[in-house]
């Protein structure tokens, strides 16, 4: 078990970032407060060492990720949330990405992730296909689909940055 001090270091350092994930999945600020606090239990309970930031950061996304998938197949047997709940994220979002968001959001898992690794987090398509664990050119495809289809969405308004 992780020590407090590292536990809190870990918070402050990568709150934000397990935030946007888990909300960009789970659309909804409660669910995403479960999950974050998962994810944070689940680091403190883990017990090997991380090779540098970088390793402990990829990690935290791939946990945040499959927290939030688990959460998910449970969630949806019983509800459906829609995209009207992000209504609660408007005053925190710019007027100008509020639809970039959203068309974002309605993409299928696999392209949201790629396309969130790569324009939120920085993320170049090597490192996205080891956190992911997929090839590079599968990694180049799914960024390349999901730009065409949040284009698609916004009408042919989206160049990508």
């Amino acid at each position: 078990m992780r020590s407090e001090e590292e536990v809190n270091r870990a918070v402050e350092r990568y709150a934000d970032m397990v935030q946007r994930i888990c909300f960009y999945h789970l659309k909804n600020r409660t669910d995403t407060e479960d999950v974050f606090q998962n994810v944070f239990l689940k680091y403190m309970m883990y017990e090997k060492p991380f090779c540098d930031s970088e390793h402990e950061k990829a990690w935290l996304l791939r946990v945040s990720i499959n927290a939030c998938k688990d959460y998910l197949k449970a969630f949806f047997r019983r509800n459906v949330v829609s995209l009207e709940t992000l209504g609660e994220m408007e005053a925190e979002t710019a007027e100008d990405y509020q639809e970039v968001l959203e068309a974002v959001l309605s993409l299928p898992a696999k392209y949201k992730d790629a396309i969130y690794l790569s324009y939120y987090e920085g993320y170049t398509a090597a490192e996205i296909g080891k956190i992911l664990g997929k090839a590079e050119n599968t990694v180049y495809s799914l960024l390349s689909r999901g730009r065409g289809m949040i284009k698609e969405k916004l009408g042919g308004e989206w160049n990508g940055q």
